[in-house]
């Protein structure tokens, strides 16, 4: 490889580069500035877009701690269900022993029915 090419490109770059000042003119065709529009809309768009949903999620975000249940009240809540099923379950079976006893009444006024018919 010719470095000395390299160079000289370097340098016809910069000699370029020195001809532009406050008087310089720059054509740009009706495509590059089309195609500049639609690029910086599209990236003003992302922007906005990404900034409603930061804004969306951290509503969302203060939302679930102030609604969050705290631990002790989770716990509070947890000992409240449980004592509730236990005493449920305390009558069901309190209810049970009365319907054994409704039955064996039952059964002993059925005999005695029995026994009174047949007289």
């Amino acid at each position: 490889m010719d470095y000395s090419t390299c160079g000289n490109v370097y340098n016809i770059k910069i000699s370029r580069m020195s001809k532009l000042n406050p008087e310089s003119k720059f054509s740009l065709s009706l495509k590059e500035i089309i195609g500049a529009i639609v690029g910086l809309s599209s990236l003003f768009g992302i922007y906005f877009a990404l900034q409603t949903s930061v804004s969306q999620n951290s509503e969302a975000i203060q939302e679930i701690t102030t609604n969050s249940v705290n631990p002790v009240e989770f716990q509070y809540k947890d000992e409240l269900v449980r004592s509730t099923i236990k005493r449920v379950e305390e009558k069901t079976d309190v209810l049970s022993e009365d319907i054994k006893e409704v039955k064996k009444q039952l059964e002993k006024i059925d005999e005695r029915l029995y026994e009174l018919s047949r007289l």
